[in-house]
């Protein structure tokens, strides 16, 4: 019976430096899956692999063997010994597996509880994985279901909707101090990650007059390209300081870049209109008394700060009911991996009782002395039907386990009885033939000995 396998590291268990020796390309994780399926021991393969991760899901015939295979490669990628990394990784089977899929899609499992960018980079990942052809029945259930968890918990709950993130929350104080956004003009300063993330989220709230200034004016214009807008030198802001709303501050200058002497003498341009500056330096690039100036508003990093703890509480309250729609989830997929585990076991029980008997019966072919064939006969049929009637009650327990959710008890199920895995193919024909088989064993009346 095919395993789900999961094999991870992540910002819980591993430090930046470590994680950044595994990580995967979106290339590379697609080469990477690649490699994986060539392996007798593989089957199917998705890889996650963000700044805080890489995860690795499989399906495999034997967890074991595959999961020495997939540590021996990931050490060779960070050039650690297999050893090294027994200690930091995760390694969930079955519908722990999925359990851990669906909260990390959820945001459940991220540094941010409830950050939003993760279930695109799920999807992704599994976009990436069919691209490369290493999905199979089974990962492609897997990740619809965590896709579609993930959806329920940022549909049914709010832990999603509370911005948390330092550039989101820029954005939506702006929003909440001058109104509407898309008709602002908006000066941002600076071209680092923070500055680049802020642009987004005023891009994805409709702002189309944008004007980067920077030191480096390559990189201002790769951001002013992406995002739409001007992109000029910081000679410039002045000028462009007169026309803005709003103004995100975003350097890695050790001195302020707006003064409080030279903004006064701009406000006296604006004709009174009001001016918000949001700063996200540190060290800050509006000089301290700027929000004394008539018609200024200031934000800064303890502003922003202290609205996102007040969202994380907000969060935290969440959880519980995300958690309870993650569990029941993975309720209706352990259900759908309990059916894809009963009719293989059902064949490989009734095949391992007719090896059995076969066995039984060949160890004593030529013993019966004057047994008549007629004789031979019932025997064998005797020797069937205590097989039949034997197997007959786990048989129905193991049906029953589909629409219970029993995985991990066919699993037990098949240790119990030493069970090889049989033939995907003939396990539908197996499985239908031990029903009938077992069917009629209830029907099996007493042999008796003619007079």
């Amino acid at each position: 019976m095919s395993e789900l396998l999961a094999i991870g590291i992540s910002h819980k268990t591993a430090p930046v430096a470590l994680r950044e020796r595994v990580a995967l390309t979106e290339i590379e994780a697609e080469r990477f899956v690649r490699e994986l399926v060539a392996s007798e021991e593989l089957r199917e393969a998705v890889v996650i692999s963000t700044c805080n991760r890489t995860e690795v899901f499989i399906v495999a015939r034997n967890s074991v063997d595959a999961e020495s295979v997939l540590l021996g490669k990931l050490a060779a990628r960070a050039g650690i010994r297999p050893t090294e990394l027994v200690d930091i990784v995760y390694s969930p089977r079955n519908c722990d597996a999925a359990r851990h899929l669906f909260r990390v899609t959820a945001g459940l499992d991220s540094m941010i509880v409830g950050e939003n960018e993760v279930q695109g980079q799920v999807r992704r990942a599994y976009e990436g994985a069919l691209a490369a052809g290493t999905t199979g029945p089974f990962t492609n259930r897997l990740f619809r279901a965590a896709l579609q968890a993930g959806k329920r918990v940022r549909t049914e709950t709010a832990l999603g909707t509370a911005r948390v993130s330092i550039p989101s929350i820029a954005v939506a104080l702006a929003e909440e101090t001058i109104g509407e956004l898309s008709e602002r003009s908006v000066v941002v300063i600076g071209a680092g990650e923070t500055a680049e993330l802020t642009a987004r989220a005023l891009s994805e709230q409709g702002v189309t007059t944008m004007f980067v200034a920077n030191r480096r004016i390559e990189r201002a214009r790769e951001l002013a390209e992406r995002y739409g807008g001007d992109v000029g030198s910081l000679d410039e802001l002045p000028q462009r300081l007169i026309d803005a709303d709003i103004v995100v501050a975003s350097t890695s200058s050790p001195h302020p870049i707006i003064g409080v002497s030279e903004l006064e003498m701009m406000m006296e341009s604006r004709d009174g209109r009001a001016l918000l500056l949001i700063d996200i330096a540190v060290p800050r690039d509006i000089e301290d008394g700027c929000d004394e100036i008539p018609g200024v508003r200031v934000l800064n990093m303890d502003d922003l700060q202290n609205a996102a703890a007040r969202n994380l509480q907000v969060r935290e309250g969440e959880r519980e009911q995300a958690s309870e729609i993650i569990e029941d989830e993975i309720e209706r997929f352990s259900g759908w991996m309990a059916q894809q585990g009963a009719t293989p076991t059902i064949a490989a029980l009734r095949e391992h009782g007719s090896s059995i008997v076969e066995q039984v019966l060949a160890e004593n072919d030529g013993r019966w002395e004057s047994a008549s064939s007629r004789d031979v006969v019932r025997v064998e049929a005797i020797a069937r039907a205590v097989m039949q009637r034997l197997l007959h009650e786990p048989t129905i327990r193991t049906k029953a386990l589909e629409q219970g959710g029993g995985h991990g008890r066919i699993a037990v199920l098949r240790e119990l009885f030493g069970l090889d895995e049989v033939p995907e193919e003939a396990a539908g024909a197996s499985a239908a033939a031990a029903e009938a088989d077992l069917g009629q064993a209830a029907e099996v009346r007493p042999l008796r000995r003619e007079s």
